[in-house]
């Protein structure tokens, strides 16, 4: 309906002589306003130099002819009109959702384009941490409302395998490994100390028996260590429902040429200089305090290069959307990234770059010292065997992802409506529930025609409208790439549900034609849930 008010709006433009200006239509805070507001007479009177009052009045004649959709149209304020929805209208909704079932609130706004999202993309130095979650489940999430919105979408993860986090965790399983011949055989002081290390260097161990013992063949270490934590990654993702198409590293950039020709550009540009002996890329100064160096007087490029090299590579693949989810740590440095690629020549408008803020865990009002493991680290799997996988999927949703986040996580265990995933998990349920009970009453499900027109009380009729508005939430969240917009509009859709099924006998012997046409309103109000489930990543139980 958003889209009908907006041509009929731009036709009276035309229509009208009026010059074409842009305009808003949103959602009143209150019903008493309407169910649509536009300030298209405000910004008309603005350009025009005109009484709004009179333009409004202009708008409002002409919206009238089209009575068959609306059943007000009046004036508000200094230039805003407000738009009444005849409640045929809605009715006609909630027989769209009860036909389009699974694909409702789907839109064709990224058909034919292919969307690249990295994230994750942990170096594999061990499994990932409870705060890697927030990523986790962010990424998840708006790969599913890409989907949703016609993408084509690949999961890609990028990690660093040629730096010394990769040479430490090489030594780290070589120690672990020595120390069963010699228990004290010294560990590295920059070493990874969890027990996963002894874990790999036992299943070296039971391989290889002391083939190794006294080997300087570090490489094999490090290679082992990394795909055992790959393993342990993935299966950590895995629950999930996540699995990565792409896995690109950064021995690939060399071994392809990628970094050398990168560098090689930047040079022929001249947009490097030398100082003791290292490698400063020329920074733009009215964007950057200074230059920055991209590879060091040793030789090893710094993160920089390899990571330029890399968004080129994803650009040169031929995206039309390249997504990048980071966490507080990269908000300054992602900028000097996107500033080489564009100084060797790429558009880098087509790359978006989400920043999550750090999460705080809590046990109710006391914050959570992350000690629960001998090596000092709370583990993802470790928060999943707390609390469960939608929640720990939900509450790393369901606040922006550029504020801090509290995760309570006694809260999240709680069976109760104060836990907010257990709160819309409950509505779907219950209707469930409603149905089960239906069944033994009611030969419902074959189909029949149903009269939906005689849902016509207030409970009826505001719970479908917070229904229809399902798709333009959709298409919002993806706009922003904000899935816990859905949250918040899955809230009200909960709350608009219990106000009307508390107020409404849904089951009644006695008129079974109101009934069935109230068990077809919860079922398109459980069909709206379900496919709100679906993008922000959890289940939708039927018993709780």
């Amino acid at each position: 309906m958003k889209e009908k008010i907006e041509s009929i709006l731009k036709e009276f433009l035309r229509k009208s002589g009026y010059p074409e200006v842009a305009f808003s239509i949103d959602f009143p805070k209150s019903k008493e306003h309407g169910d649509f507001s536009a300030n298209i007479a405000l910004i008309l009177s603005k350009q025009l130099k005109r009484n709004p009052k009179e333009i409004s009045n202009e708008i409002i004649t002409y919206a009238l002819k089209y009575a068959n959709l609306f059943s007000k149209v009046e004036s508000a304020g200094p230039g805003f009109i407000n738009f009444f929805i005849n409640e045929s209208f809605y009715i006609s909704v909630l027989e769209e959702i009860l036909s389009r079932g699974n694909v409702f609130g789907k839109s064709l706004l990224g058909k034919g384009k292919r969307a690249n999202i990295e994230w994750v993309s942990a170096n594999p130095t061990g499994p990932l941490h409870a705060g890697h979650g927030r990523q986790v489940a962010l990424g998840k999430a708006i790969a599913n409302l890409l989907e949703w919105n016609g993408y084509e979408v690949t999961r890609e993860y990028y990690y660093n395998d040629a730096g010394n986090q990769m040479n430490n965790l090489g030594k780290s399983v070589y120690a672990r490994y020595m120390q069963i011949f010699e228990p004290g055989f010294p560990f590295p002081n920059d070493g990874y100390n969890g027990d996963y290390i002894l874990d790999t260097a036992k299943k070296i161990y039971q391989e290889n028996g002391d083939k190794f013992k006294g080997s300087s063949d570090i490489e094999y270490f490090r290679d082992y260590g990394e795909k055992e934590n790959f393993h342990r990654i993935k299966n950590t993702l895995a629950k999930f429902s996540i699995a990565h198409d792409v896995f690109s590293n950064e021995k690939d950039l060399y071994k392809n040429g990628d970094i050398e020709s990168l560098l090689n550009a930047f040079e022929a540009k001249k947009m490097t200089r030398k100082e003791e002996g290292a490698v400063w890329l020329k920074m733009d100064e009215e964007r950057f305090t200074k230059d920055k160096v991209i590879v060091k007087a040793t030789g090893e490029p710094t993160y920089r290069l390899p990571d330029m090299a890399y968004h080129i590579n994803k650009i040169k693949r031929g995206y039309d959307l390249i997504i990048d989810i980071f966490g507080a740590d990269h908000g300054d440095t992602y900028k000097e990234v996107l500033y080489g690629v564009e100084s060797a020549g790429f558009d880098t408008s087509i790359i978006k770059v989400i920043i999550h803020q750090m999460v705080t865990f809590k046990m109710g009002n006391e914050s959570v010292k992350m000690s629960k493991r001998s090596d000092n680290v709370y583990y993802l799997d470790n928060l999943i065997e707390d609390v469960g996988i939608d929640a720990t999927q939900f509450f790393f949703v369901m606040r922006a992802a550029n504020t801090h986040l509290d995760f309570d996580i006694e809260l999240a265990k709680e069976q109760s409506d104060k836990n907010p995933v257990f709160y819309l998990q409950y509505a779907h349920a219950r209707i469930s529930g409603i149905f089960r009970n239906a069944k033994d009453i009611f030969d419902i499900f074959p189909e029949t025609k149903v009269n939906l027109s005689i849902l016509e009380n207030d409970n009826e009729i505001d719970l479908i409208k917070i229904l229809s508005k399902f798709p333009f939430e959709v298409q919002s969240a993806y706009s922003s790439l904000e899935p816990h917009r859905i949250i918040n509009y899955l809230n009200q859709v909960a709350e608009m549900f219990h106000k009307f099924y508390h107020n409404n006998r849904v089951i009644n012997t006695e008129d079974r034609e109101t009934s069935i046409a109230r068990l077809k309103l919860c079922e398109a109000a459980q069909q709206v849930l379900k496919n709100g489930f679906s993008i922000i990543g959890i289940n939708a139980p039927d018993k709780m």
